[in-house]
């Protein structure tokens, strides 16, 4: 089986520009990976992401939102994720299971481990291996987005900071949940100091 790993981090914390130096720099590393993200990575599941992210969408009922995303997922993972595994190569996946548990579960009160098993039993084996949490404060993260011309703003962008501040205390509960698969990531240095440190932890573990 290949390596599944996943980035993770509140809104702002780089993960687009991460993700990007990331597939360069494996690339020239000759890790043979796949680059996927969420919600979307399959035709059905880019058409959910269309519904859950969409500006205008604002009436979606928390635990709608939950089960679409997982709903989501599951397509993702039996046409995408599972079938590269299974290939031995290494998924590189901007948001997974995490995402849901932090912006569902936490940010929007539904429960951490209710939203857990609702994607356990749409995952079922296939978990990260390891996953990399951009760690950056909530304020400074929307202050980034708000700064970011061409940024793509989606519908969980434009919630206030209350949310924000339940999303990464979330995100904290969660890494204290699966510390052996977290690994945490100062995301207020540079793109080049951030992505070096987690080419250098992917390679340690691909050996």
């Amino acid at each position: 089986m290949g390596l599944f790993i996943t980035l993770e981090g509140p809104d702002g914390s780089g993960k687009t520009t991460t993700m990007r130096l990331l597939e360069e720099k494996m690339k020239q590393s000759g890790i043979d990976f796949i680059k996927t993200r969420e919600p979307g990575g399959s035709p059905i599941s880019e058409k959910v992401r269309e519904i859950v992210l969409g500006i205008g969408n604002e009436e979606m009922d928390p635990r709608t939102e939950a089960l679409l995303i997982a709903g989501a997922r599951r397509q993702h993972v039996v046409e995408k994720i599972r079938p590269a595994l299974q290939a031995g190569k290494t998924v590189l996946c901007d948001r997974f299971i995490d995402s849901s548990l932090a912006y569902q579960g936490a940010g929007r009160g539904i429960g951490i481990e209710e939203v857990l098993n609702i994607n356990l039993f749409a995952v079922g084996e296939t978990l990260p291996d390891i996953t990399f949490y951009l760690d950056v404060d909530a304020a400074t993260g929307l202050e980034r987005i708000a700064a970011s011309r061409g940024r793509e703003i989606n519908r969980l962008d434009k919630e206030d900071i209350s949310f924000h501040d339940k999303v990464q205390k979330g995100y904290k509960e969660i890494m204290a949940m699966f510390p052996s698969r977290f690994k945490r990531i100062d995301a207020n240095r540079t793109p080049d100091e951030i992505t070096d440190e987690i080419l250098k932890l992917i390679l340690e573990r691909l050996s």
